[in-house]
Parts: C-alpha cells; structure tokens; sequence
C-alpha cells in the first residue's frame, strides 16, 4: 500500500530535494518501519547533499578565479558522515572543541585541512592543535599570550589567524578591534614559533554588504601586516550564507499576514531566521564576489591582485537538505473545540528556536501510518514535545490540518541539518537520544540506513 503525506494548510511547505520528497511519497512505507525500529525522533542524513552544496560554492569561487578554501563549519550537526562527506569532497573542517578535533582526526583529517575559529579554546584544545599543526583562529590577545606560553621550545610554525572584530560588530565578545590586531602583529615580531597566516572574522547577520565592510577593514590589516614585514595569504569571511527553507513569496505573504494569534501564546516573535529569503548560498557568495570593494575594484578583483585566498567556514548552508527529522505522534488532544495539542515521542529539536522566542517557520509534514476509515474534520494544533515543561513545543504556531491525526503517524520536519537537529539535544527524563542514520542506495538504487558513525560512515 502505498501512502501519501498531507498536506499542512499553514503556507509554509518546505522545498524538498527530489531524494526527500522520493521518501516520503514512494517509500513512506519503510519510512514508518525505520522509525519503529529506530525509535522517534529518528534523524536522517543524506551526505552527498552536502558534496553538493560544496560544489555549487566551488563553482562560484572558480568562476571568478579566486583562490579558495572551504571548512564544513562541523558544529552545525553531529553527523561524522556529513564531516566525512567534506572532506571526501575537498573542504577542510572547523572545529570548535576538543571533541569535534578528535573526531575529525579519526576521520582521516590531518593538520593542513583543520581551523579552529572557536573564541573559548582551553590549553587542552591548544596542545592537540598545535601537535597537528593545525590553523588557530587567536581570538584576542590573552589568547595569543596562552598559546604562545604552550607553545614547545622547538616547536615547528605554528600558522595562526587574527581574529578581527569589524566596526559594526562592537557589541560582540567575539574578535579584537583592529588597533588589538596591530598589537598582536607586533607581538608576533619576534616570536619565530608562530606564522602569521592571514586575518579571520565571522559577521552576524546574512547579508553579504556587512561582509564587503569587513573586508574593507581586513584590507587595511593586510596591508599593514606587510609593512611590519609579514607575509599574510588569506582572508577568512567565516560563516552566515543564507539557506532558503521555503519558497520566498511564500515566506513574504506569510510575514505579512501573521497575527497574534497565530500562536497559542498570543504573541509574534519579534525575529526570524529568513526561512524564505532571495539568495541562495551561491548566488549570495556571487554577490559578495563582484561587489566594490573600493576605487571601482570588485572583492575578487582584489583578492587576485593581492594574491589572497579566501577562506570560509559555511555550516548551515552545506547541510542544506541534507538531513531530515521525524517525529511519530503519541495522542492528539483536544484542548477545546477548535484547538488541540500533538505530542510527539522524543526530545524537542526545536527548542533551539522556541526557547529563544523565535520559530521554525517551516510546516512539518503529515505521513499518515494507514489510511484513515473516515475522513475526520480539519483541525488546528499545536506540537509539543514528550517532557513535563509546559514550554516543551516544537511549534507555538498554530498549524491546520486538513484532517486529525493519529497516533502512529509520523510528522517530518524536512532540512534541520543546520542546528535545528541537534542544538539542545538531551536526555531529559531518561530518555535515549535520537538515533542518527545515514539514507544510501543499495545496489537496486533502494535507499537503505547505514550507522552514522566513524568507521561506518
């Protein structure tokens, strides 16, 4: 029997990839068996999104004949398959812990193809960066002071950027103003254990003009560094490339309608993600590429006059599409006569929006577990999660279903790669964390799980 989703009636379906979409329509079926055999919520993960996030990004680069390298920022997503799928296809990876570290060496990973960009590094992080000559990120000057006293007598160069904090972002902790860059390049003067390898800095934000702002600052550096007689070769724009959750107009009407009582709280949230922005991370990298950077010159044009690579740490948008969660519902109950609240089995994945009074602006999908004897009424409801917090919910937002759900059916919520898998995972009430399965192809082109863990990836 073949079973078909429903659609949720609240504007903001989400845009599939064809893999997906193949699941959830053909293979519904073992979708519903995985899960009970693997437990709600169950995540999926699909690596070669990922090579193919990769390669959209690579293209854009080549085409304007910058020089470039790629890290998979790794903390967006737990997934070794996804770390591994990076560096299958060229990109290095960010790591922003010790433990992060660990596994992307068990992964094969050496030095060469490793930045740690994080700010609150310890001197353990430090000693196993430094044994494999990885690149650091120095977030401020007692940081550098830390590093360079861990630093062994005969060490061999240890590559470090500085981190800038851009002008814009002065209410940041992250970063050091540019005169503490120009201190910490005078430190470096005489210290031959360590090499200056450039200058990074992460913006706040998705817009590429506050990038074409660092940079400009970052520019200034560059060239200031090579007056003191160094020899920077990169500059490092961090992260923050827009992904698009669902399609823009929709997204736009949706803004634009809104109420307060489109949520059970009675209350809009005052900010979003932009679920429906009008860029994809290609064409925003293409953007920041050919804007003017200054005197009529474009940011690639200098970074090949300057002979600059430009390093980047994308998270989000390489785990575009590249992963799925699924929820199986407990009990629909009715709260009165036109509200009900669905539980799911399983620890909240959205809490990392919902706790921080926000949102995920994007509906989860209906897969009904057998077809319904008779159709019942349309329904409004919220999603709450198994635990005994009342601000436990998936979604505030009232969504409407075309007809009640049961319990036993499975609602998906589709591209949580970025964050919205694992942020505030936790085992609340005992309850086991979410199995984690990579979605392949067998040899008759089925899809099939496989562990999502090192050595079987």
């Amino acid at each position: 029997m073949t079973l078909h989703p429903h659609k949720i009636d609240s504007g903001l379906p989400p845009i599939l990839r064809a893999a997906t979409a193949d699941l959830l329509t053909r293979h519904a079926p073992r979708l519903l068996d995985w899960v009970a055999r693997h437990g709600s919520p169950l995540n999926l993960v699909w690596p070669d999104a990922l090579e193919d996030n990769l390669a959209a990004l690579k293209d854009v680069l080549t085409g304007h004949r910058v020089e470039h390298v790629i890290y998979y920022g790794a903390k967006v997503n737990k997934s070794p398959g996804l770390m591994q799928a990076a560096l299958r296809a060229g990109a290095g990876l960010d790591v922003s812990s010790l433990y992060e570290l660990r596994d992307a060496r068990r992964l094969g990973a050496d030095g060469a193809r490793l930045v740690a960009t994080g700010p609150a590094k310890t001197s353990e992080f430090h000693q196993e960066l430094i044994a494999c000559n990885a690149l650091i990120s120095v977030d401020s000057p007692e940081e550098l002071e830390d590093l360079i006293e861990g630093l062994p007598a005969d060490a061999r160069p240890q590559p470090i950027f500085l981190r800038l904090r851009p002008r814009d972002q002065r209410k940041s902790r992250f970063g050091m103003p540019a005169d503490a860059v120009v201190h910490c390049l005078t430190r470096l003067a005489g210290e031959n254990r360590l090499r200056f390898a450039g200058l990074h800095f992460h913006v706040s934000g998705y817009r590429w003009e506050t990038r074409v702002a660092a940079l400009s600052e970052a520019a200034d550096l560059v060239a200031e560094a090579r007056r003191m007689g160094f020899s920077p070769r990169m500059i490092d724009i961090g992260g923050g490339l827009p992904v698009q959750y669902v399609d823009q107009a929709s997204y736009e009407a949706h803004l634009a309608a809104q109420a307060p009582e489109d949520y059970r709280t009675g209350k809009k949230p005052d900010s979003f993600y932009p679920y429906g922005g009008p860029l994809s991370p290609a064409d925003w990298l293409h953007r920041l590429l050919e804007a003017e950077l200054r005197q009529g010159r474009s940011v690639a044009d200098y970074l090949r006059r300057e002979g600059l690579t430009l390093a980047m740490e994308p998270g989000r948008a390489l785990a575009d599409q590249a992963a799925i969660t699924v929820f199986r519902i407990s009990r629909v109950k009715a709260l009165g006569p036109d509200s009900h609240v669905i539980f799911v089995e399983g620890s909240s994945f959205s809490a990392c929006e919902t706790w921080f009074a926000s949102e995920f602006l994007v509906d989860p999908i209906l897969v009904p577990a057998t077809r319904p004897a008779a159709q019942s009424p349309p329904i409004r409801a919220y999603l709450a999660g198994h635990s005994c917090l009342d601000e436990d919910v998936l979604s505030n937002r009232w969504l409407r279903f075309p007809a009640a759900p049961n319990a036993g059916d499975l609602l998906v919520y589709a591209n949580t790669g970025g964050y919205q898998m694992d942020l505030l995972e936790n085992e609340f009430h005992r309850h086991p964390m979410p199995a984690r399965l990579c979605v392949m192809k067998d040899a008759e082109g089925q899809p099939i799980l496989v562990r999502d863990t090192i050595g079987e990836v």
